[in-house]
């Protein structure tokens, strides 16, 4: 079987996705050949890209940000939809059995066009279905059903609700490699670095790690340690913090609960879909939001503890697994052996279950009685 993967490219967790399903296709080897396919960003900001082989880039469409917010008017003026159809027109699929498609568009189009078989995997994809959505316009409705359609999808969430979506793609972490060296790591990459550095400074007993992409160069600044962006660096400091405060995006959140560390999370502003994020951790006990750099609120942050982690299985994998046996239009035994081994603290999981039905209620309570 061999397979196109186009991924968005304008965002890292994206990237980090892509990574985790490159791992699992190469653990299957034989039988199956992956090429990998990036749009939304030059081809010279791209970093740790090994796993991805002779990888492909592409325009495509991106996103312009300014001190926490999209700049729609700079967005639309960056983006040129001609190019962006050339491309579609260009790029030959003849060869590959299978487009899969993490909001990718050029490879999106390119599957529908010449009616090859797609099936989109990303967060984005949960988004067409009854989920949580916090500031969603018509504008931002067009974008979810249009910009990158696939024939199936495969949305990604951290709870179900009910509707046919997977728990989150992370890596796989070993829990004994997890601890607390009592730091915080900061990851905001749409805010002004002078203007984090300044919320940060206020708290002098506290150490924090900033990584952002204008960082050049590692730099102490009082009690903030900027970092340049580093793939190993950034996970080790993950897997050793106390805390992360991020922006509202998907894959960080994930990988950021997985093993237990608690969040505090401020959307990009006009980004409906980080909105939807924040609202939802926040509505499920794992995270506390600020909607502005505000000083209270990391203050009261800083204090409290983590609610525990969330136990996700390995989805990459069974993902892999499941389109293997080309079977795209039923994914119904994989929506039931993911959701049945993901495990929430006791907190967070009397939170979830107001999610629920009673009918859902009544199989889970028949579930654990049979246990």
């Amino acid at each position: 079987m061999k397979i196109l993967f186009g991924v968005q490219g304008t965002g890292n967790g994206h990237t980090s996705r892509a990574r985790e399903m490159a791992r699992a296709f190469r653990e299957r080897g034989v039988g199956v050949e992956v090429d990998f396919l990036f749009s939304g960003r030059p081809a010279d900001q791209y970093f740790d890209m090994e796993v991805f082989g002779d990888y492909q880039v592409r325009r495509g469409f991106t996103f312009i940000t300014e001190n926490g917010h999209i700049n729609h008017v700079k967005t639309a003026l960056s983006n040129n939809l001609f190019a962006v159809a050339r491309e579609v027109q260009q790029l030959d699929l003849s060869g590959y059995d299978l487009v899969l498609n993490d909001f990718e568009p050029v490879s999106a189009w390119a599957a529908k066009r010449q009616k090859v078989p797609s099936v989109g995997v990303s967060h984005q994809c949960s988004f067409l279905h009854q989920v949580p959505i916090q500031g969603q316009n018509v504008l931002d409705k067009g974008i979810i059903h249009y910009f990158a359609p696939t024939q199936q999808q495969l949305g990604l969430h951290w709870y179900h609700f009910e509707q046919p979506i997977l728990p989150p793609i992370i890596p796989a972490m070993a829990m004994d490699k997890v601890s607390d060296n009592g730091r915080v790591l900061v990851y905001l990459p749409f805010e002004s670095p002078d203007e984090v550095i300044t919320l940060l400074s206020h708290f002098s007993e506290q150490t924090f790690d900033f990584y952002h992409p204008l960082h050049t160069e590692f730099e102490e600044k009082q009690n903030v340690h900027c970092h340049p962006l580093s793939r190993d660096g950034f996970h080790r400091a993950l897997l050793s913090c106390s805390g992360v405060i991020a922006n509202g995006g998907f894959e960080l959140p994930s990988e950021a609960i997985g093993i237990g560390k608690k969040l505090l999370l401020k959307p990009l502003q006009g980004q409906f879909e980080q909105e939807s994020n924040v609202m939802t951790l926040e509505m499920m006990g794992l995270a506390k939001v600020m909607n502005t750099l505000n000083l209270n609120a990391l203050r009261t942050w800083l204090d409290q503890p983590s609610v525990g982690a969330v136990r996700f299985p390995n989805v990459a994998n069974h993902i892999v697994d499941w389109v293997l046996k080309g079977d795209w239009d039923d994914y119904s035994l994989l929506w039931d052996n993911l959701w049945s081994a993901v495990e929430y603290p006791e907190a967070v999981e009397d939170l979830v279950s107001e999610f629920d039905t009673p009918k859902t209620r009544l199989k889970k309570r028949a579930s654990l009685t049979s246990l």
